[in-house]
C-alpha cells in the first residue's frame, strides 16, 4: 500500500491534483477538509464543533482528524494507495501518523509540497469562495489568518519530510498539467 501527502498552503491546488491521481494511480484521496466539511452539512456533534473553530481559521484538534483518517485506512481495501491532503498539519500529527502506519508495518512513501506564493494564495482562496460557495474561505480576514497559520505550524513539516528524505517541492504556480505531469515523473519514480 501506498501512502502519498499532497502538502502545501490552502489554495495550493492539492484538491485538482488529487482528483487527477486517483484516476491515473487508482488511489484513495483523502481530503480532511471535505470530510470535516460533510461532518458540519449533516449538521453532526463534531459538525457543529468543526464549525466554530474553522470559522476562526483554527486548525480542528488532532484526535479529531486523526480518528476521520483511521476509518478510512481501515475500510478501503480495493486501492494501490492513499493520497493525504490537508493531513498532516503539524509535526505531532505527523508523528502520529508515521506511528498509525508503523504499526500496520507501512510508511510514508513519498511527500509533494505544492509550493505557491502568499498572494496566490489569496488570490485563489478568494476566487473559489465565489465560485464554490465556500463561507469558510469568504472573509479576507479568516484567509489571512489561514495563510499565517500555514507558516507557523505547517510549514515545519517540510524540514521533518527532508529529513526522511521523501519530501519533493513542485512549483504549483505552474498550469494544472504541468504540475500533474511533475507529479506523475515523481510517482513512476
Amino acid at each position: 500500500m501506498k501512502y502519498y501527502i499532497l502538502f502545501g498552503p490552502p489554495g495550493a491546488g492539492k484538491g485538482t491534483q488529487a482528483e487527477l491521481m486517483v484516476k491515473e494511480f487508482n488511489l484513495k484521496h483523502i481530503s480532511t477538509g471535505d470530510l470535516l466539511r460533510k461532518e458540519i452539512a449533516e449538521g453532526t456533534p463534531l459538525g457543529i464543533k468543526a464549525q466554530k473553530i474553522i470559522d476562526a481559521g483554527n486548525f480542528v484538534p488532532d484526535n479529531v482528524v486523526v480518528g476521520m483518517i483511521e476509518n478510512i485506512f481501515a475500510k478501503e481495501k480495493d486501492v494501490k494507495g492513499f493520497i493525504l491532503d490537508g493531513f498532516p498539519r503539524t509535526i505531532s500529527q505527523a508523528q502520529i501518523l508515521d506511528k498509525i502506519l508503523k504499526e500496520n508495518n507501512h510508511e510514508i512513501t513519498l511527500v509533494m509540497s505544492l509550493s505557491i506564493k502568499d498572494s496566490t494564495i489569496f488570490d485563489r482562496i478568494s476566487s473559489r469562495a465565489k465560485v464554490e460557495g465556500r463561507h469558510d474561505d469568504a472573509d479576507p480576514a479568516t484567509i489571512l489568518n489561514r495563510i499565517e497559520t500555514y507558516h507557523k505550524k505547517t510549514e515545519p513539516l517540510i524540514n521533518y519530510y527532508k529529513e526522511s528524505g521523501k519530501y519533493i517541492e513542485i512549483d504549483g504556480e505552474n498550469s494544472i498539467e504541468s504540475v500533474f505531469n511533475n507529479i506523475k515523473s515523481a510517482l513512476n519514480q
